[in-house]
């Protein structure tokens, strides 16, 4: 099993390119199944979770050609409408298939997800707005068996804000019968990313960014180019380190009003940031000073950002609490933050976090994907040796982390023990 080997106290400097998004990319590649017609995508991440994603439409018969960042997808002539339990086990994102194929082939049968075990990320949602538009919907024996005729247009009001169900639901619509209204919608940037494929496609949909979203259905979508937005929770990653390593970091290829509230924080930690159209200059050259958050659905603090905010907070003056909303097993990087030597008191939805001077080297354990950042951030600014394992939570949603970071100057490297 592949390992990081890190040597803290190297200050981060330089310039880094920020990958195309995971959390958006994702369910636009699932999206190819919508249409007949090539889909051409651009600034695709070479993550994990790509490969699966990829794999698993290429087993359904997708024809699938990719290129570095550019990935062709044409749908065809698909063979099957089943999404195995080998493959979505280890990825979440791979029932955003599910709607895709309902609302084009009027069959699927998708196993229930995997991913990062942060919480209970339960799919009734996207189970519910099915059943509303016409679709028989049944869980059997750990899948999800669906059978419909054309979908019909439907309010559909989410009993919480969810970004998957929300995507899901709009792949649903974009070719039911009439008027689709989703109520209490997710406004991420990646929502609005697919949203913007979409129309690309052929797709009429209005009101993305915005808490109510209307889609009117249409017969068929036809083939698009479209280009994957940054990934706003890696341009964070990178800040949130260059200012615990008191570091002089400019990302680019960043959407820097997309990283708006997480930059509002590393400022208040004493960060110099400079931004301009498509990139973001962090600058920090004291001791950062805590500071605390509240995760909330955008446009709040991003609960995949908490885990990077903590580790800075760990070698900050000061006390700062960060408050988890969205999911509740979202601490278990805390017991690996204190093998480093960090001082955090968890109660109950909130972490205390009193930040000491040096951390020290240890080894440690990654238990899932933003965790395994937090301790990667945690081990840049710590004394001596440490050693990060299970890091294919990391490779899941960081393209070449440990090369970007050796660019900037970190002694960091990739192993097998």
């Amino acid at each position: 099993m592949e390992k990081l080997r890190i040597i803290g106290g190297h200050r981060l400097s330089g310039n880094v390119r920020i990958s195309g998004a995971k959390n958006a990319v994702l369910p636009i590649l699932a999206s190819s199944l919508l249409t007949s017609g090539e889909l051409v995508l651009h600034n695709v991440p070479n993550l994990a979770d790509v490969r699966t994603m990829l794999k698993l439409l290429e087993g359904m018969g997708v024809k699938i050609d990719r290129e570095g960042e550019t990935v062709k997808l044409c749908a065809s002539n698909v063979t099957s409408t089943v999404a195995p339990y080998e493959l979505v086990k280890t990825m979440r994102a791979s029932i955003l298939v599910l709607c895709p194929l309902a609302t084009r082939f009027g069959a699927a049968r998708v196993s229930l997800p995997g991913g990062c075990t942060i919480g209970a990320r339960p799919v009734d949602q996207h189970i519910q707005a099915l059943r509303r538009m016409g679709a028989d919907v049944q869980i059997d024996h750990g899948f999800v068996d669906l059978r419909c005729g054309r979908l019909s247009g439907r309010t559909i009001v989410t009993d919480m804000v969810t970004v998957t169900g929300t995507e899901n639901i709009m792949m649903a619509a974009v070719l039911a019968e009439g008027r689709t209204v989703i109520e209490n919608a997710a406004r991420e940037p990646e929502v609005v990313d697919l949203a913007n494929c979409l129309r690309a496609m052929g797709a009429r949909i209005a009101g993305d960014g915005t808490s109510t979203i209307v889609i009117d259905g249409c017969e068929e979508l036809h083939g698009a180019e479209h280009t994957v937005i940054p990934d706003r929770i890696e341009a964070g990653t990178f800040a949130a380190a260059a200012a615990a390593t008191r570091g002089d970091v400019t990302l680019q290829n960043v959407d820097p009003e997309a990283l708006s509230v997480v930059l509002d924080k590393i400022r208040e930690a004493g960060a110099e940031i400079e931004t301009g159209p498509d990139w973001i200059r962090v600058k920090m050259d004291r001791r950062p000073k805590a500071v605390s958050i509240r995760t909330e659905p955008h446009p709040g603090f991003p609960t995949d950002m908490q885990a990077q905010i903590m580790a800075l907070d760990c070698v900050s003056e000061g006390l700062g609490r960060i408050t988890e909303t969205i999911f509740e097993n979202r601490f278990m990087h805390v017991p690996e933050l204190q093998r480093l030597g960090a001082d955090i008191e968890v109660e109950g939805h909130t972490a205390i976090v009193r930040g000491v001077r040096q951390l020290q080297g240890a080894r440690l354990m990654a238990t899932d994907l933003r965790a395994s950042a937090s301790l990667v951030i945690a081990a840049l600014a710590a004394e001596g040796e440490s050693i990060v394992d299970r890091i294919y939570h990391l490779d899941r949603g960081y393209d070449g982390m440990e090369v970007k970071l050796r660019a900037l100057g970190a002694d960091i490297r990739r192993f097998r023990e």
